[in-house]
């Protein structure tokens, strides 16, 4: 693939990535699959664990959902760059007069839509199923569709500070859970602060700031990761 640096070239090079990683998850479904598998079991089993006590299910399931929604994430992100490490699609990316950061964002971008819209999809039939109300479910998808893609933007820099290295999956969990914690707690503290009567309009103000800062700095940092990691 040429890359240009004209806007017009550039965009179609962009969305040309953008097809080739959808193309590629979709074809390996067990990708798409196994986070989305492993949220629901998650659920599944903790209210099996809990037992038929409905007030505790629904005062515990935010922080259940957004949990497993956390772990989803991370079970696909060893993946991220690991394929064009492979192939040596990684070193043309790098070669390219196109920007790093650019190639990374689209990259997460695609990751978001594969690992994480399916999460979003299924979270309001696991709500219910925990006994969240239809006001709860909003409010759940709303603070999924601003985490998860903030979680797929970290996820992004421990992906490439680990690529190539062995079990790098323990040790990109180890390296990114502790970024992920204020949107874990943020994300549940929505749903907690509406079930109180508090307002939830500061949560997700701080929601869509963590995605903003994400936008601007992950890609940046991830771009470094990786031009080390290549050395």
């Amino acid at each position: 693939m040429t890359f240009v640096c004209r806007p017009i070239g550039l965009g179609m090079m962009l969305l040309a990535l953008f097809k080739r990683e959808m193309a590629l998850g979709l074809r390996h479904k067990g990708e798409v699959l196994t986070p989305l598998a492993f949220f629901a079991v998650v659920a599944c089993l903790f209210a099996l664990g809990v037992g038929p006590q409905p007030a505790l299910l629904q005062q515990m399931a935010p922080g259940v959902l957004w949990v497993g929604a956390l772990l989803s994430v991370m079970l696909s992100l060893p993946r991220l760059f690991a394929t064009d490490y492979a192939d040596g699609s990684l070193e043309q990316m790098l070669l390219s007069s196109a920007p790093l950061g650019l190639l990374v964002l689209v990259k997460v971008m695609a990751h978001g839509v594969l690992s994480g819209l399916p999460l979003v999809l299924m979270a309001p039939v696991l709500g219910f199923q925990l006994g969240l109300d239809s006001r709860a479910i909003g409010l759940l998808m709303l603070t999924l569709l601003l985490g998860i893609p903030t979680l797929s933007l970290m996820g992004s820099i421990g992906a490439a500070l680990t690529l190539g290295v062995r079990g790098a999956g323990v040790l990109l969990s180890l390296l990114v859970l502790p970024l992920c914690v204020p949107v874990l707690i943020f994300g549940a503290g929505v749903l907690n602060a509406d079930a109180a009567g508090t307002g939830v309009r500061g949560h997700c103000l701080l929601l869509a700031a963590l995605l903003v800062l994400s936008l601007f700095f992950a890609p940046l940092a991830t771009s470094i990761a990786l031009k080390i990691a290549m050395e």
